[in-house]
């Protein structure tokens, strides 16, 4: 990097504090900071939904994968997320939004004190908010690996910069400034991944390979194929069926999107958005990657620094810039996002319980909370960043592939299903028996069998056998001790219903407030 890159960046990073700063005056109170109001028009929120959902780790450990195996980063990876997305347009986003338009709460989870009861709202929420600290610390460590390529600081100087410009804005201005930036990021990341989709074509070229013909250069053999090596069709099939829920609001942050739309159909629409973006974005960015064993020779084992080291090769100073802030863009989209989720499940959920004041805060006050809770949760994520590559986590990749996907099984199924009404037998124990057992056979496949079955449990099965148990548990639990009460029912009903019709309010009417909870989460008109 030279002065014109480091001017690009830093002009970034003052127009993303300009952005938070502004967001500001359009934050008067606590739905405002995590919800918007439910004033975000539809393609904002499509936008930002899809903006959120990745980070530097595409361009570091996605791009490893893309430089060892090929397109099977794109079947395995964003294709399934497109898919889910896609899905959860008609049977998940509409009723997310519902959460806020008709029972008015302010985080994904303040729901499930009357959908279950207080104490599995509370097993979600405390272990969500874990996951989330070290998912968003991969992410953190991914994008103070490629500073490190661009700029030779130390990983723990890179999760230091990004972190604290992250805290600036997304704590200032919540989940507005989230959704306004990711908008800029956008533009941004389009720039940037077209200049390098170009700088490959023409690289090609130059060495006589060209577009098409790059696939029957030796370096490329099989990676062609859709499916290989440790991802293949089980791995494929269950990835698909942890992003429908994930990307759907399951890690909380994508569900602060539809809730942010003015109803259930603008919601749809955003999640329509995002679910073409994932389909076809994705193949401008990752063909460079695909092409790099042609151009480059990875350093490192997994291929992680690939990209890195192609962007310093082929652009011209003020293009690795922008490319640098594309990255920037990703990593700080996701992890502000998360940040403000987090901040919501705390401020709304988790405090009223532990600390009887939190329940008799003001608009001010719990304002105030909120952006301490951001700050709090960015600090954590940023320790737990530096500990990554340690024996505990593995590399970037292993966990978010291991960790992320297949904690987030267990603690989702209870969430996104019980929006539906085909699951509405299950209740609290069901609820808990899939969490709890969900988690203790991830440790268990992970860890004790792990270290005993020769070469490992597979990939594959590490991240989906979670998840299976955790819905096994959670549907047969539901038929064999049915749980389903009419303050319950009338709490799916409000979700699942087109318009209140006859009768509505006087189902609401019937759910009533439990003790110990936030403020705000009794079901009204």
């Amino acid at each position: 990097m030279n002065s014109l890159d480091w001017a690009v960046l830093i002009g970034y990073f003052g127009v993303m504090v300009a952005i938070g700063v502004w967001s500001h005056k359009r934050v008067d109170n606590v739905s405002d900071f995590f919800t918007a109001g439910g004033k975000m028009p539809w393609w904002l929120s499509g936008i930002s939904h899809h903006m959120s959902g990745y980070s530097a780790v595409m361009f570091t450990g996605y791009a490893g994968i893309a430089y060892t195996y090929g397109v099977t980063s794109f079947v395995t990876w964003s294709f399934p997320i497109a898919l889910g997305i896609a899905i959860g347009s008609k049977l998940f986003a509409p009723r997310i939004n519902r959460l806020r338009s008709r029972l008015h709460v302010a985080s994904p989870l303040e729901y499930l004190k009357n959908r279950y009861d207080l104490k599995t709202q509370q097993a979600l929420a405390w272990s969500g908010m874990l996951l989330k600290i070290v998912d968003v610390g991969a992410k953190w460590a991914a994008i103070a690996t490629l500073l490190s390529v661009f700029t030779g600081i130390s990983l723990n100087q890179g999760i230091l910069i990004t972190g604290t410009i992250t805290a600036v804005y997304c704590t200032i201005g919540g989940l507005w400034a989230d959704a306004l930036t990711e908008l800029g990021q956008f533009v941004i990341q389009f720039l940037a991944g077209i200049a390098m989709f170009v700088a490959v074509v023409m690289e090609l070229n130059d060495k006589g390979i060209g577009f098409l013909g790059a696939w029957d250069e030796p370096e490329l053999q099989g990676h062609g194929e859709p499916l290989v090596g440790p991802y293949g069709t089980v791995f494929l099939l269950a990835f698909l069926f942890i992003k429908l829920f994930e990307y759907n609001g399951g890690m909380l942050n994508q569900a602060q999107r539809y809730m942010a739309t003015s109803n259930a159909h603008e919601a749809a629409r955003s999640a329509r958005l995002s679910a073409v973006l994932w389909l076809v974005w994705p193949l401008v960015l990752f063909f460079p990657m695909w092409m790099s064993p042609l151009l480059v020779e990875s350093q490192k084992a997994d291929g992680s620094d690939s990209y890195g080291l192609m962007t310093e090769q082929l652009l011209p100073h003020g293009l690795l810039g922008l490319v640098i802030v594309g990255f920037f863009s990703h990593t700080m989209a996701m992890c502000s996002s998360d940040a403000n989720a987090i901040a919501a499940v705390f401020t709304r959920d988790c405090a009223p319980v532990v600390w009887r004041r939190a329940r008799a805060w003001s608009e001010g006050q719990g304002l105030r909370v909120a952006r301490i809770t951001t700050v709090v949760f960015l600090g954590l994520s940023m320790a737990a960043a530096t500990q990554v590559n340690s024996p505990t986590f593995g590399d970037i990749i292993t966990v978010v592939i291991k960790w992320v996907a297949g904690l987030m099984g267990p603690m989702a199924i209870p969430m996104m299903l019980g929006l539906l009404r085909p699951f509405r037998r299950s209740g609290p124990t069901a609820a808990l028996v899939s969490w709890a057992t969900g988690l203790f056979v991830f440790w268990l496949v992970n860890y004790p069998v792990h270290w005993n079955v020769d070469g490992g449990v597979p990939l594959q099965y590490q991240v989906s056998i979670p998840l299976a148990v955790s819905l096994v548990l959670y549907v047969l639990v539901g038929y064999l001790k049915p749980e389903d009460t009419p303050e319950r029912l009338a709490i799916i009903e409000r979700i699942n219903t087109d318009d209140d019709g006859p009768g509505a309010a006087g189902a609401a009417a019937a759910v009533p407030a439990q003790q110990g909870g936030a403020p705000g989460v009794t079901v009204k008109d």
